[in-house]
């Protein structure tokens, strides 16, 4: 047989076993090339939404490459260590090391590079989808065309090829390495199995499932009050870091053999067929890939988590630019204000007008302040809150010595939480005025130009006049007067946007639609970019699972004769695999979930005004895609036990 013909031969064997990393190899070759043929788009400077994006690109497609590299270095490793049998008989019928590692080479470089061409015809293919996705997200309306960029052609064949010399070299190392013997022992010895769990193992199996539940508990407390400066709150977020990240390892490495150990215990031994091809098998396997389950693990928490708390922002957009702007167009001139009333009358667009005199006063709030972080600038005993009278506020009448507060921050409500009754004091330049504090309201009435996160308190008329007469002046706003524009026909919006948008103003004015699709801009294209990153990671650590399992169905092939030729069919051996698919695939997947979601809820509020609707659904789609992985492992174990006898 020629070295030709060994060559086609080799390719042929590689690509029939091996077909899922060539299809992963190709995936990502196509998504880095389109993504960064994003980052030498002109669209990215120049869209109508003004999308400053290339940096942000720029930083992802490191990230990218990270993650690439790093998946094809792991994947080469587990493939070269498959075929040490092979190398070891290519040695033992005369051919050199050297000659070994060219016969590999060649074979290496026409799948490599036959995947990246491959890859990068999809990726130029894509492109424009891609480009039209990100439009849809950002809310920016323009044409996405189909370019081909000469840049990212050359940019992601230097970066693919930089890698492909790192995987030769970890080639070369390893056949150099390895003498005829250790070759024909590499697989067998790749997995430590260890049948006894031993006192040590449940001892810090106990302890990692401790550190992950006080990870939690800590998390769920981190902006309660419990934390009350800045440096509290920071080494809490570490502390929360390490503890979850140690935990998982630890659960990894002992807890999940000891609660399987528990189990077999209670059974006193006689475990089913499911159960000897499921439990048992996790068990023994389940320490060695502990670092590597870590990580998928962590990695998948990041990146749901991340991924909810953009969609989070994405998808209150438009109701936190309401609670920022209230009206369609809130403006703080009057001369402004008369002037863009002037041209919707041109333009025939019917609108209502809503005025409130704003004033700002110190207020001492102390006594209804529960709790406070005390690095904020915010003092609850003399704090500076927007005050308005009781005339201005619908709905609402209050006696002289009554002040309701409305539209607080959620973010300050989280740091400076407020009862729901007690005694305020609201003071002028000379003059105390004692007020009895009726409770907070959600609803926003002023612009966030005159609150800045602070709630406005509502007084009555006459309280209103006498702080009026009593103003300190070092802390009011250029304005005291809010006037809001809220169109009759919402159909008339976004032309009256337009509009808006063309005018010269002299005073700080904001639109309602403006500020929703800026909002939805920014966050959509960080949403974007962790979507990107976090369906690459999806993708290639679902393969790595996917090649663990490859791996252990081939060594475990001589197990299922066995047990083919002891009676138990096909569906009897496939019914226990499928619940060892679950634990593996689905033991990473549960935690990093849990990890994500005790993440998520400690801060969401900071980015949105929705949690549960963007979390679970980014949680159901990770899932879903996910799962995909665990199919096709149990599809090619289906494969095995069906060629084992």
């Amino acid at each position: 047989m020629s070295i030709n013909h060994l060559i086609i031969q080799n390719l042929k064997k590689n690509v029939k076993n091996y077909y899922l990393y060539v299809f992963a190899l190709i995936f990502t070759v196509a998504l880095y090339f389109s993504f960064v043929t994003l980052q030498f788009d002109p669209a990215m400077n120049e869209t109508k939404g003004s999308i400053k994006g290339v940096a942000a690109i720029r930083a992802a497609s490191v990230l990218l490459i990270a993650i690439v590299s790093i998946f094809l270095l792991y994947s080469n490793n587990i493939f070269i260590k498959r075929r040490s049998k092979e190398i070891g008989l290519f040695q033992l019928i005369g051919m050199t090391k050297n000659r070994i590692f060219r016969i590999l080479t060649i074979e290496n470089f026409i799948l490599y590079f036959g995947s990246l061409l491959v890859g990068i015809f999809i990726g130029f293919s894509i492109s424009k989808l891609i480009m039209m996705i990100l439009f849809k997200i950002t809310g920016v309306e323009d044409i996405a065309t189909l370019r081909f960029s000469t840049e990212a052609l050359i940019q992601s064949v230097v970066v693919f090829a930089v890698i492909y010399l790192f995987i030769m070299l970890m080639n070369f190392l390893f056949i150099k390495k390895q003498s005829i013997l250790s070759l024909f022992r590499v697989l067998s010895s790749t997995e430590e199995k260890v049948k006894k769990v031993s006192i040590f193992e449940m001892i810090y199996g106990i302890i990692g499932i401790l550190l992950i539940l006080i990870g939690y508990y800590i998390s769920s407390k981190l902006f309660g009050g419990d934390f009350t400066t800045m440096s509290e709150l920071f080494l809490a977020m570490l502390f929360i870091l390490a503890s979850v990240i140690i935990g998982t390892y630890l659960f990894y490495k002992g807890s999940v053999r000891f609660i399987f150990y528990v189990i077999r215990k209670k059974k006193d031994g006689y475990l089913t067929i499911h159960e000897v091809l499921s439990l048992s098998s996790i068990m023994f396997r389940m320490k060695s890939n502990a670092l590597l389950l870590t990580i998928i693990t962590t990695v998948s928490a990041l990146a749901i988590g991340l991924l909810s708390l953009s969609y989070i922002s994405h998808y209150s957009a438009e109701r936190l630019a309401q609670n920022n702007v209230v009206a369609d167009f809130s403006i703080i001139n009057k001369q402004d204000a008369e002037n863009f009333k002037e041209v919707l009358a041109v333009n025939q667009i019917k609108y209502n007008e809503t005025i409130i005199e704003v004033i700002q006063v110190n207020a001492n709030i102390e006594k209804i302040a529960e709790s406070k972080l005390e690095d904020m600038n915010s003092d609850p005993r003399n704090m500076t809150i927007p005050v308005i009278s009781d005339k201005a506020a619908t709905s609402v009448d209050l006696s002289a010595g009554e002040t309701l507060f409305t539209g607080y921050n959620d973010l300050m409500q989280k740091f400076m939480p407020l009862k729901s009754a007690g005694q305020i004091e609201l003071k002028g330049k000379n003059e105390v005025i004692p007020q009895k504090y009726l409770g907070l309201r959600k609803e926003y009435i002023v612009s966030n130009y005159f609150t800045s996160g602070s709630p406005v308190a509502i007084v009555d008329d006459t309280i209103f006049e006498r702080l009026k007469k009593d103003l300190n002046p070092d802390i009011q706003k250029e304005s005291t007067l809010y006037i809001g524009i809220e169109l009759q026909d919402e159909a008339n919006l976004e032309e009256a946007n337009d509009l808006f948008q063309k005018m010269n103003f002299n005073g700080k004015n904001d639109s309602l639609l403006e500020m929703s699709n800026n909002q939805k801009r920014s966050m959509g294209l960080i949403m974007f970019i962790v979507g990107f990153l976090g369906l690459t990671f999806l993708v290639t650590s679902g393969c790595i699972l996917y090649f663990k399992q490859m791996d252990e169905s081939e060594e475990e092939k001589p197990n299922y004769t066995i047990l083919r030729k002891l009676g138990f069919t096909q569906g009897d051996l496939l019914r226990g695999i499928q619940a060892k698919q679950i634990f593996n695939f689905g033991i990473p997947l549960a935690i990093g979930l849990a990890h994500s979601y005790f993440a998520v809820k400690s801060g969401w509020f900071m980015f949105g005004t929705e949690l549960w609707t963007p979390m679970i659904m980014v949680m159901l789609l990770y899932t879903a895609l996910y799962s995909i992985f665990g199919i096709l492992s149990v599809l090619y174990y289906k494969k095995v036990i069906k060629e084992a006898l």
